[in-house]
């Protein structure tokens, strides 16, 4: 007799709304969201009560959840425009999990064991709890400079983390991304509801637009996960 299985796919949103005043770094500025073309002031250019809206925004590339390419690192790195669309998404990935309650430092030990090879993965440290207030930007997870080297080794696709940044900012050193960008390993930074992923068995999409000579931009960061019942 034939087993018929049904399988829900869910999508579940990994990324930060961009808001008009957002803070995503203190010193970088809050983007400015704006009419260009108001609804109203299009009503002159049709007919028949036609009306559109056309939108501004100023904006730095770091802001919300966003990828950085190794051009953001490197000069000579590939920029947004150059990452192949297969480093970005339809990647098999994996969740790992250490509470920032637990450590901030996330270790060479979370990833010993474990099926890496080829695979996105995405740090879960429940820190998105704080986003939008003061303490999302202080004291927050990171990755190890071992640790980023053990994912290099394992030939991983990309890196992701639910913090305010996957190095330690405490420093005036960045050798997380030195090593995982030097290796054209992306990062996507800033994510959020990791805790509604499995450990494994979904897929992570992060792609940003195809900008030339930028290294980092906001992306809608998604995970697509089969539910069999």
């Amino acid at each position: 007799m034939d087993v018929i299985i049904n399988t829900a796919v869910e999508l579940i949103d990994l990324s930060h709304t961009i808001e008009a005043g957002m803070i995503t770094y203190k010193g970088i500025p809050a983007p400015v969201m704006c009419d260009f073309l108001s609804r109203e002031a299009s009503r002159k250019n049709y007919d028949c009560g036609h009306e559109f809206h056309i939108g501004r925004i100023d904006m730095v590339a770091n802001t919300g959840t966003y990828l950085d390419s190794p051009f953001h690192r490197y000069a000579t790195g590939k920029d947004l425009s150059e990452i192949p669309l297969a480093s970005l998404s339809h990647l098999d990935a994996v969740v790992v999990r250490q509470p920032h309650t637990q450590a901030l430092a996330v270790d060479i030990g979370l990833f010993r064991g474990l099926d890496l090879r080829g695979k996105a993965v995405l740090v879960c440290t429940g820190w998105d709890a704080h986003w939008r207030t003061d303490r999302y930007f202080e004291s927050h997870p990171f990755v190890t400079e071992e640790a980023a080297r053990f994912l290099m080794e394992q030939q991983v696709r990309l890196v992701g983390i639910d913090s305010h940044n996957i190095d330690d900012t405490r420093t005036r050193v960045r050798p997380v991304h030195t090593i995982l960008l030097g290796a054209e390993i992306p990062i996507c930074e800033h994510l959020c509801n990791l805790s509604a992923l499995p450990d494994h068995g979904f897929e992570f999409f992060a792609v940003p637009p195809k900008v030339k000579a930028f290294g980092t931009f906001p992306v809608r960061a998604y995970a697509r996960v089969s539910r069999r019942h």
